[in-house]
């Protein structure tokens, strides 16, 4: 027997899942945020301080949505309205992959801590959606 599945995209999915549960979106993006927010703290305890530490301090999170002029960091365009980022001071790629001319070299820590984070990340976006879904039934 023969198993057949359609792959649907993410704006699909959102769809049908808001034609069930309406809170399931809110939920999500409440959710997304506070990813975003935990792994910019994350990744600001782990960022080079410097002489000022001005660029430790200009890591945030934020929506993509709020800031449409700045450039994405590590990410592509997305047609999710709540899709959420880290933002950081534009030194950051010379920083996370160094320079020819660097005496201590890269000094990552932007991705080493996503992908150590990323796993707990996809679990709460989930545990949101699992929340909602709850909710409705009862």
């Amino acid at each position: 027997m023969a198993i057949k599945a359609k792959f649907l995209g993410r704006e699909a999915v959102m769809k049908k899942l808001n034609a069930m549960l309406p809170e399931a979106e809110r939920e999500l993006a409440e959710a997304q945020m506070d990813v975003a927010r935990e792994a910019a703290s994350r990744i600001a305890a782990r960022a080079p301080v410097g002489a000022t530490g001005d660029y430790k301090s200009s890591i945030e999170a934020d929506r993509i949505g709020n800031r449409p002029h700045q450039e994405l960091t590590g990410i592509r365009e997305t047609k999710d309205k709540n899709a959420t980022a880290v933002f950081a001071k534009f030194t950051w790629r010379w920083l996370e992959f160094g320079t020819v001319n660097m005496k201590k070299g890269a000094r990552p820590h932007i991705f080493p801590t996503w992908r150590a984070y990323r796993k707990t990340a996809r679990r709460k976006m989930a545990a949101a959606v699992n929340k909602a879904v709850r909710k409705a039934k009862s």
